[in-house]
């Protein structure tokens, strides 16, 4: 299996809000990216990921049914939801914080996703980079229902307003989505950051340069922070070998 991660501040930024963990012999990759005044924001994050992280340390997944993994990850939200909440109920400065989160789990070909805010889960494969997990936005909802088309969605004010969010209420639906991978494919985690800076065309063609994961999160981070670097960029890839997906 070849990973890579990276997290960078931005260009515009003086802070990373950004959190993500890798767990790789656990077949474990969160990513989140913490929303709050001040320094919430990074908290919201770092909590949250910490939660998740130490759950699936203290529960380690020995099924491969889709049910009881999901399962398993829906507990590990629900802990960081928790988590997060009662710090901003507790902590006046804390008030309003949240985080997005995306989490992927890896068992032999099987990929499991759980995603609640705009954190997205991307494939690669055959030349083509797909979006695999639903944004939680406003806008989406408004694409959703017909109100804008995509061109409005692109260019709307509200375009990074987020309807779901860990922490945001007590109680939390993320969605789950389940695929297999190839050999050829690559699995791709990442905030805002970088695809609000970099197109799915020009993802893709990075990927398929066949780079090692580490160079290829380190170049399209650079492109994030070329083409503006407004926010806090985070991305983790993956792509598994041949005996893997066997």
């Amino acid at each position: 299996m070849d990973v890579g991660f990276k997290t960078d501040k931005g260009a515009k930024r003086t802070n990373n809000e950004d959190a993500f963990f890798v767990m790789k012999n656990d077949g474990i990759y969160i990513l989140a990216d913490g929303v709050g005044g001040t320094n919430s924001g990074e908290i919201a994050s770092r909590t949250a990921v910490n939660e998740v992280a130490q759950y699936f340390e203290d529960h380690p997944l020995r099924s491969t049914r889709a049910e009881d993994i999901c399962k398993e990850m829906l507990m590990a939200i629900k802990k960081a939801n928790a988590r997060v909440y009662n710090m901003g109920v507790r902590y006046p400065s804390n008030k309003g914080m949240a985080t997005t989160m995306v989490i992927a789990c890896i068992r032999g070909k099987d990929v499991f996703i759980a995603n609640i805010g705009d954190s997205r889960a991307y494939l690669y494969e055959r030349g083509f980079l797909n979006q695999l997990t639903e944004d939680h936005t406003y806008v989406n909802a408004l694409l959703k229902a017909g109100v804008i088309t995509p061109e409005e969605a692109e260019n709307h004010t509200d375009k990074n307003m987020i309807t779901k969010a860990v922490g945001a209420e007590q109680e939390i639906a993320p969605d789950f989505f389940h695929i297999g991978l190839t050999e050829e494919a690559c699995l791709m985690l990442c905030s805002d950051g970088l695809y609000g800076e970099v197109s799915d065309e020009d993802m893709a063609r990075v990927i398929k340069e066949g780079y090692s994961m580490t160079e290829t999160c380190d170049i399209l981070v650079d492109m994030a922070n070329q083409n503006g670097g407004h926010d806090n960029i985070t991305v983790i890839c993956i792509n598994l070998t041949e005996d893997e997906i066997k």
